[in-house]
């Protein structure tokens, strides 16, 4: 999107950011820095940021890194010199940062996460706890569970190596939408997803997102939807694996005997968000509350 379709007070902000990081560099703040300085969400900072250049402000920042890098060398220094004059700090940063501007692979991306910026809040619902975290791009982990320390836990160890970070407005708008939908106010929840999965996986999770409300299916219908009738064990994997709680319904496969089976998030969560769903498909209006169940 063309720096034309922002507002003055986007295209100005965006400025100021530019002019700031040249002033600072090489070391480029951190986007809870930049959000603190500019009095704006880092999420949206880096949305607008984005919207504007094509790039973010790290990215921005990392292309400042490396015009210096050149400059340095094409005026006569060493190399050695010329990766801290830049302010790498090594020589493995200057290379993971060549690496990317030459076309990094996907598969780069998906050990814990190396690349990316994570934006996330846990905070109390209907169920008990509930995490979200975004991209630029969409939901990338949403997760059920008692405590909000316990979800971000596990979210650092699944994203190990992206920069997270805690940024409550930025993501309240996708909090406020899963909620609405817990508490009963929209029936279904159509958000842009942003995770990394198999061929296999996505074909699985697409089929579930495919389930309408109130209904539920086996794991040998399930395989059996996807054309791949006995592969019911590695259905059951995928929907294990599912990185996003109720945007992608596995809440919605059963035991072949109508049993619950089991639930990554807790298996009276299932419960409740099954009874939910069939309250709204007859015609009421149910929130799922845990303690009902407990």
């Amino acid at each position: 999107m063309a720096s034309s379709e922002l507002n003055e007070r986007q295209a100005e902000l965006v400025a100021q950011v530019c002019r700031y990081l040249k002033e600072i560099h090489p070391d480029a703040a951190s986007l809870q820095a930049l959000g603190a300085r500019f009095h704006i969400s880092p999420y949206h900072l880096q949305r607008t940021f984005k919207r504007a250049t094509g790039v973010s402000p790290r990215e921005y920042a990392e292309n400042l890194r490396l015009d210096d890098f050149k400059t340095n060398l094409r005026n006569g220094a060493r190399i050695t010199d010329a990766i801290y004059d830049a302010g790498f700090g090594s020589s493995s940063r200057l290379y993971e940062q060549s690496n990317e501007k030459i076309g990094m692979t996907p598969s780069a991306y998906r050990q814990g996460g190396a690349g990316m910026t994570i934006f996330f809040s846990a905070v109390p619902c209907p169920l008990g706890c509930l995490l979200v975290a975004v991209t630029e791009r969409g939901i990338c982990k949403l997760s059920l569970g008692d405590a909000p320390e316990a979800l971000i836990a596990d979210l650092e160890a699944e994203f190990a190596r992206a920069e997270r970070i805690h940024d409550e407005q930025g993501v309240g708008f996708w909090v406020e939408r899963v909620i609405a939908w817990l508490e009963g106010w929209q029936p279904n929840l159509d958000l842009p997803l942003d995770i990394r999965a198999t061929a296999f996986q996505l074909k699985v999770w697409r089929q579930l997102q495919a389930i309408p409300v109130g209904e539920t299916r086996s794991y040998g219908e399930l395989a059996a939807a996807i054309g791949q009738p006995t592969a019911s064990r590695a259905v059951a994997n995928a929907c294990a694996r599912n990185p996003v709680a109720l945007v992608i319904p596995c809440h919605r496969i059963i035991r072949a005997d109508k049993g619950l089976g089991g639930y990554r998030w807790g298996i009276e969560r299932k419960r409740a968000i099954l009874e939910r769903e069939r309250q709204y498909r007859q015609g009421g209006q149910a929130s799922p509350n845990i303690e009902s169940h407990s």
